[in-house]
């Protein structure tokens, strides 16, 4: 978490004309979902640490949404693994600088779990939250 100071006016602002709330509902969602984007798209260095702010609180509003109403479906480790690995285009192999081969091999037969260690690899990997391999 940054430690920038922020303008409490600018903020107050900036809340003031995007009004971010706890979701409810398709309308509300789809509306912070663009106010997210507009700043997403932006150049890292033109975006205020106001505005870096307000799309914290936005991305957690959207997340909040989303987990309830479209919660993640609890599979096996092993089942995850295998279709990020899909999904991406990518083979067992590509993993062997992180496992040795025999150990990916255990893993996607769901013969052996993945550590916490390995489960914050593959998070890194993939760009997912590490209890999705727990």
């Amino acid at each position: 978490m940054s430690t920038t100071t922020i303008d409490a006016r600018r903020y107050a602002a900036l809340l003031s004309e995007t009004l971010p709330a706890v979701i409810r509902t398709r309308t509300e969602y789809r509306r912070m979902l663009a106010a997210a984007k507009d700043l997403i798209e932006r150049p890292d260095d033109e975006v205020s640490p106001e505005e870096g702010r307000l799309l914290e609180l936005l991305s957690i509003l959207i997340e909040d949404y989303e987990n309830r109403t479209s919660p993640t479906p609890k599979v096996p480790p092993s089942q995850m693994l295998a279709h990020l690995l899909q999904e991406r285009g990518m083979k067992p192999s590509d993993l062997w600088a992180i496992l040795p081969k025999s150990r990916v091999s255990e893993i996607l037969s769901g013969k052996r779990g993945i550590s916490k260690a390995h489960a914050r690899h593959f998070a890194d990997l993939f760009r997912v939250p590490a209890e999705l391999f727990l």
